[in-house]
């Protein structure tokens, strides 16, 4: 698969790019006609330095208590906090929290009672690495709501859709550097339809080829 991987740029910082692959792959909740890679920018410290400055400019008046990363974005979410707490920043000085909210054998996402503080009553910051329907980012405001959290606002390192729910989605990889990228049910997919070859299943740790 890595033969077919494409190089794209992100519009917002020449600095920053991501590979992608064209093909056939299956996500938790549908099916997609590429692989985006996200793992150079949450392992490596430079990139994710870098995705966390774009994403702080959208934010330089939002008070922020806490970050909720998830898709292993934690690197990202540290360096967002601190570019956050910087002296040009309404949050200048605090003392931000990153945590992850864990999932239970129900695949329910919960907080255990030792991080349930830094979501009660805290304006919350949701991150995710890739956006392609949305709907894990609604079971996160189903969380982060439950335990009493407000969420002011939700950033992806790239996402395909632009808002979920009356939340914007602030992205450092959006999907017009992947104009042709399309999601799909599991019912209607032409690629299935065509009987086409499943390359891989990709979630937030990468990917299994078939």
């Amino acid at each position: 698969m890595d033969s077919r991987a494409i190089e794209i740029q992100s519009k917002r910082n020449k600095k920053m790019a991501i590979k992608v692959v064209p093909g056939h792959f299956v996500t938790s909740h549908s099916h997609v006609n590429y692989y985006v890679d996200m793992t150079a920018v949450k392992s490596q410290h430079k990139m994710a330095r870098r995705a966390a400055r774009e994403l702080a400019k959208a934010y330089s008046d939002t008070l922020v208590d806490t970050i909720v990363c998830l898709d292993g974005t934690r690197i990202v979410g540290a360096f967002l906090a601190d570019e956050l707490s910087q002296p040009d920043n309404v949050n200048m000085d605090a003392d931000i929290a990153v945590i992850t909210p864990e999932i239970n054998p129900n695949n329910q996402m919960i907080f255990r009672d030792n991080t349930q503080r830094m979501i009660w009553s805290k304006r919350v910051i949701l991150l995710v690495a890739s956006v392609t329907t949305g709907k894990t980012i609604k079971r996160a405001l189903e969380c982060i709501h439950y335990y009493g959290g407000e969420v002011v606002a939700v950033a992806a390192l790239f996402s395909a859709v632009d808002q979920v729910e009356d939340l914007t989605i602030n992205t450092v990889f959006s999907g017009s550097e992947l104009p042709d990228y399309k999601t799909y049910s599991y019912h209607d997919c032409p690629m299935c339809k065509e009987k086409k070859k499943i390359d891989a299943m990709i979630n937030s740790y990468g990917y299994s080829k078939i």
